[in-house]
């Protein structure tokens, strides 16, 4: 990994790379015990409730192009598209707090829009 890389982004892209390459205990491996994560559909709290979330989305993912990625000492950016066989592009984004090399928190957004659609015309 390249020197000059921020700390906190250096745990993202790990992050990042575990869940888009479908290992998801390898993702959650980078989260803290108590991570707070705050996406569309509402608050999840601790690991486990993250597997839930993660673990379906993952499998059904076919794949994910990175568009940008940033990061300081705590704080980390992270601008994707998705593809999956409902949704052919989804984009999302994430900002990440990393304390002790562990994703504490997680601001995800994604536009629902395009899921809640494919949901309604199968």
């Amino acid at each position: 990994m390249s020197q000059d890389r921020s700390p906190a982004l250096e745990v993202a892209l790990a992050y990042y790379r575990a869940w888009t390459g479908k290992d998801v205990e390898a993702a959650l491996g980078h989260l803290a015990d108590d991570v707070v994560c705050d996406a569309p559909a509402g608050r999840i709290q601790g690991v486990e409730a993250y597997r839930q979330f993660l673990g379906p989305f993952a499998e059904m993912l076919l794949g994910s192009e990175l568009l940008a990625a940033f990061g300081d000492q705590t704080t980390a950016v992270l601008v994707y598209d998705t593809r999956t066989p409902p949704v052919p592009s989804g984009p999302g984004a994430e900002c990440l707090t990393v304390r002790d090399a562990k994703i504490v928190y997680n601001r995800f957004i994604f536009d629902r829009l395009p899921f809640q659609q494919a949901r309604a015309n199968p």
